[in-house]
């Protein structure tokens, strides 16, 4: 896992992009799997669900920031529960109210947010120790990374499965769709094979640094 932040962290670029890479829940932290393989069969599900929780873990962090020194620290998780619930009862409301089909496509993942680790890490870990403005940015920037990850995968599995994007069709009638894709297992495939993706180009690029590190030492 990355590091956690010192307290008071200075405010930077680097504070929203972490949430995008290098911190990235999906892919470096391996946080919230649950939505993560559940409601990526499709691209609909993927933005619907990255978008409530990105709606959820930058309300409640902005709250849990606000209040930080007014939470006594024996019932801070206790409290950081109830705040991030209040704001799940208003976009599982809010989703009801916008569409019903949309609504029961996302099922009980939608109350779930409540213990997603990735909102309640982030209360714990970041919002309860920094000031408003640094909360806010880090908390855009990791709900931008989780909403990418989940757009990633409900993406790829929509394509192969349904030869579809966002319901449109995008090849003839002679394509045969992969089913598996738009089931269960298709979650754990798609994953995998974005983290086999990423970790290479990790490895890649740690190569060219030692290669790099060589040549000046030899030239040294």
């Amino acid at each position: 896992m990355a590091e956690l932040p010192n307290p008071q962290e200075n405010l930077s670029l680097d504070t929203f992009l972490r949430g995008l890479w290098t911190e990235n829940p999906v892919f470096a932290m391996l946080l919230g799997m649950c939505p993560v393989l559940a409601v990526t069969n499709s691209t609909m599900n993927a933005i619907a669900m990255g978008l409530a929780t990105t709606f959820v873990l930058v309300c409640s962090s902005l709250l849990i920031s606000l209040l930080r020194n007014w939470i006594p620290k024996q019932v801070r998780i206790a409290s950081y529960i109830i705040i991030i619930a209040t704001f799940v009862t208003i976009v599982d409301y809010g989703i009801q109210a916008i569409s019903l089909e949309l609504y029961a496509a996302l099922g009980a993942f939608i109350q779930l947010i409540v213990v997603n680790c990735v909102i309640l890490g982030r209360a714990e870990a970041y919002a309860s120790k920094q000031r408003l403005h640094t909360t806010l940015v880090n908390s855009l920037g990791m709900g931008a990374g989780f909403t990418i990850a989940l757009l990633a995968l409900g993406t790829v599995r929509e394509i192969l499965g349904s030869g579809s994007i966002l319901g449109v069709a995008l090849f003839g009638e002679g394509f045969q769709p992969w089913v598996v894709m738009i089931l269960p297992p298709g979650g754990f495939f798609v994953l995998g094979a974005w983290l086999l993706l990423f970790n290479w180009l990790r490895l890649r690029k740690e190569r060219k640094v030692m290669e790099q590190s060589g040549v000046a030492a030899n030239a040294g």
